[in-house]
């Protein structure tokens, strides 16, 4: 069902979100950033009027940009995924976002999203040399993922992502996962 975007009960749908406790936003079409309730302000600023990208960290951003890309075509209604955000702080933390087209009758007009996790904030591994899709696997293996996990996660076929965590395996020196995480934990 589509909901009008300014309404609901009579009363602006942001107002109804402003006392959830989880981090919420709406960025418009254009992907700017229209509203945070206050749990997301916390975490990131006053980050209202703001490319959503300025809260992604650098090597995210070509990543989110496809992920909010696909909901405003209309090509993916639900949209789960891990990033690297930079806190108001400019610390980097790694978040679980889930996020949705905003429709007002057949137009997508915004996405609605949440940080659904926080979770450990990422470190990087400059001294490992890694391509940006390289630490992205290894992050998610740091994280316990399978490669089917990581594969629906990246968008990315299982055959593809073997062989990033093959190369990630040969770039840290490893024979396993297990190792190359053990390894890149020792590398910072």
């Amino acid at each position: 069902m589509t909901m009008p975007l300014t309404a609901l009960a009579g009363q602006p749908l942001t107002s109804l979100l402003d006392p959830v406790n989880v981090p919420s936003y709406l960025l418009d079409a254009e992907g700017v950033i229209r509203w945070v309730n206050p749990a997301a302000e916390r975490l990131v600023g006053a980050a209202a009027g703001r490319q959503f990208t300025s809260v992604v960290a650098p090597e995210e951003t070509i990543r989110a940009r496809e992920l909010f890309a696909r909901k405003i075509l209309g090509t993916t209604a639900v949209t789960d995924a891990s990033l690297v955000i930079v806190d108001r702080e400019g610390q980097r933390l790694g978040v679980e976002i889930s996020s949705v087209p905003v429709r007002h009758g057949e137009h997508v007009v915004g996405v609605f999203g949440q940080v659904s996790d926080l979770v450990e904030q990422p470190h990087g591994h400059p001294d490992l040399h890694l391509t940006p899709r390289q630490a992205e696997v290894l992050d998610l293996l740091e994280r316990g993922r399978s490669t089917a996990q990581i594969a629906a996660e990246l968008q990315l076929s299982i055959e593809t992502v073997r062989n990033h965590i093959r190369h990630v395996l040969r770039a840290v020196g490893a024979h396993s996962r297990l190792e190359a995480v053990a390894i890149a934990n020792g590398s910072h």
